[in-house]
């Protein structure tokens, strides 16, 4: 369950997740775009709105998103939510509600052609989607549209109740010299918007952003403006996707299914939300090399004929066609994904970046596409919000090109790999060398569960992931991959909860403390040491005024069972007061116990006893595990990128 928390500065009746409710000071926006903004977006695609809905929650940053088409997503291309995005879900505070919707992929059955006669399938093998402890949550499928509705949901109950400005291009794009002498001094960026509404159409509004991201697809405005380039190929490989409402009696048309024909060709089945509707992605004749799928004028009726020799002995009657289309294999990506280049890097921070499909492409059978660039998003924004609110040095916003290159560069390569083996024919013979063993098919599936569920991503050391020296402290917590969650027991009320359930996309760092077997009450205890020179880290970046932890969010873990403490002899850091009352926030410090079967979290993830402190970014991946002694490599951390107050 989500960790909601509400009324720290008096009772606020109503819905605890519209936060607009306790900034009634914060004007209504409307669907202008003002002549100066801090960040404009460019694209409310998945990208685009992961990206402004964390910035809406800030208040103190004006953000815009623009929109060519003149509506919110109404059916959506993409289906496919790994893991991972459930869990970045769960830190915009939707899990739930994409759960009670989605359809749970549980098994992948494999169907390859019958020894006996070839021109029939049988099932060949059958395996768990995701392996046990890969995630508290599962593999699911919801329509694009249904996703971006949450988003938007988020952006309309923020703070600064933020929307989409639709019906608006990029025209122009030009960067603007720093003004003044100030060493903080930094470019900016002037774009030309044009109005493309009929009350509107041909007006042009111009904008000054500090920050312009170019979430606008493959087609992107913004890159072609950059003058960055996508680069690779395309496989000359045609398929078909439709989603169909079918009678038939295959009998794993409710399983995600992977189907080899002998010589038809191969399908891939993805059960859609709502128990009736299926989506078929159905391999199709090879292309020649300077051939375009567009000039083969492939129909539904043509689709479904295909589908329906490969399916044999199986009938497939198709009663209605909710979309389709046809799309050739490619893999494309560019060198970098902002403005800098190789020279300049050395001496500027970027302040235009691209994210999503404009700036890697790659084929949908994966169901890598939209995940991946949500995650694009949710990167940068916690970055640019901490430079916009003078948290952090703008060198940090380097990171995100190098690490999300990286990722997508490893996208295009599994996509690369598993789009062959889809469009192989099976094996024939033992030494037939073109083929794939369908065998073989399977054990790749389940070799590559990892990056499938999208938890493969290892960020580089860099100033804001740190390397493994003290790795071993915690086996269970890679430095440089996202927190891998486990149960522990609230201290205050016994309430059972993830850990990872409280890394908010909200722009805070969290330290969890795991405390050594010492009687954390102990003034003298290592636990409570930690404690007091986190306090003493916490006062020199936090802003004037501020709540202790709204910068860096510090939080307990203890090995003794909750029955035997007393929260009031905890460190106050955390038990910190907070807002205008002074009020105790009881919810930072838990207790490592044995939570509905699942063993305490030190042992789930290979903890040592004697304690130590896990950092974590924003965006949930792990960026430092030090020894509880190790108070100034704490500091040394953090004062690589963060600004100390004078």
């Amino acid at each position: 369950m989500s960790v909601l928390q509400f009324n720290l500065n008096g009772f606020v009746p109503g819905d605890p997740h519209d936060l607009y409710r306790v900034h009634q000071e914060t004007a209504e926006i409307a669907n202008n775009v003002p002549q100066e903004v801090d960040v404009l977006i460019i694209g409310s695609g998945p990208a685009g709105l992961a990206l402004a809905a964390q910035l809406s929650l800030f208040p103190s940053i004006t953000t815009r998103i623009i929109e060519q088409k003149a509506e919110r997503l109404i059916l959506g291309q993409a289906d496919g939510l790994q893991v991972r995005s459930i869990e970045m879900f769960e830190a915009y505070g939707f899990s739930e509600r994409v759960l009670k919707e989605a359809y749970y992929i549980n098994e992948t059955t494999f169907w390859k052609p019958d020894e006996q006669q070839p021109d029939r399938i049988v099932r060949s093998g059958r395996i768990k989607d995701t392996v046990d402890d890969l995630s508290e949550f599962p593999h699911v499928i919801l329509n694009q549209a249904r996703v971006h509705d949450f988003f938007l949901d988020v952006m309309l109950m923020s703070p600064t109740r933020l929307q989409p400005s639709y019906s608006r291009k990029l025209k122009q794009l030009s960067l603007q010299p720093a003004q003044g002498n100030s060493s903080h001094a930094t470019s900016s960026v002037q774009v030309q918007l044009e109005r493309t509404d009929s009350s509107h159409e041909g007006e042009v509004e111009d904008v000054r952003a500090r920050y312009v991201v170019g979430c606008d697809g493959a087609r992107s405005a913004v890159r072609q403006a950059l003058g960055l380039k996508l680069e690779g190929d395309s496989a000359n490989q045609a398929w078909g996707v439709m989603d169909v409402l079918a009678v038939t009696d295959f009998p794993d048309w409710r399983t995600k299914v992977a189907i080899h024909s002998a010589t038809q060709g191969s399908i891939l089945i993805i059960p859609r939300e709502g128990g009736y509707l299926v989506r078929l992605y159905i391999e199709l004749d090879k292309l020649d090399a300077n051939e375009r799928i567009a000039n083969k004028k492939i129909t539904a009726d043509k689709l479904i004929e295909t589908a329906q020799r490969i399916f044999h002995p199986y009938a497939l009657d198709v009663k209605e066609v909710v979309w389709h289309s046809v799309y050739e294999i490619g893999q494309r990506l560019c060198t970098r994904f902002d403005n800098l280049t190789p020279e300049t890097a050395t001496t500027e921070s970027p302040n235009i970046f691209i994210a999503g499909d404009a700036c890697h492409t790659h084929s949908p059978k994966a169901g890598q596409g939209m995940n991946v660039s949500m995650q694009d998003g949710y990167n940068l924004g916690w970055k640019l919000a901490s430079v916009l609110n003078g948290i952090s040095n703008p060198a940090i916003l380097h990171t995100y090109s190098a690490e999300r290159q990286k990722v997508a560069q490893d996208l295009i390569n599994f996509d690369r790999e598993i789009a062959s083996m889809f469009s192989a024919r099976p094996k024939s013979h033992a030494k037939d060398t073109e083929g794939v063993d369908p065998a073989e098919f399977q054990k790749y599936f389940v070799k590559q569960g990892l990056f499938m569920a999208g938890l493969g991503t290892a960020y580089s050391t860099s100033a804001i992931t740190a390397g493994s020296e003290h790795q071993h402290l915690a086996k269970g917590f890679p430095i440089g991959m996202r927190l891998h969650s486990s149960p522990v027991i609230r201290l205050a009320d016994a309430k059972p909860i993830q850990l990872g359930h409280v890394v908010k996309a909200d722009g805070r760092w969290r330290v969890f403390v795991f405390a050594s077997a010492e009687d954390p009450a102990s003034t003298s205890s290592s636990f409570h040491l930690a404690c007091e020179s986190l306090t003493e880290l916490v006062n020199k970046v936090n802003p004037t005024g501020a709540d202790i932890d709204s910068v860096i969010d510090v939080r307990g873990i203890l090995q003794q069972g909750h029955a035997s403490l007393n929260i009031n002899h905890m460190p106050a850091i955390v038990w910190p007061q907070k807002g205008k009352y002074g009020l105790r926030d009881y919810e930072k410090v838990f207790c490592a116990e044995d939570v509905d079967g699942h063993r305490d979290i030190f042992n789930a993830r290979d903890i040592d006893r004697r304690g130590c402190i896990v950092v974590v970014r924003p965006d949930q991946y792990v960026a430092n595990v030090l020894p509880l002694c190790d108070h100034d490599g704490l500091s040394r951390f953090f004062g690589g990128f963060m600004f100390a107050r004078d």
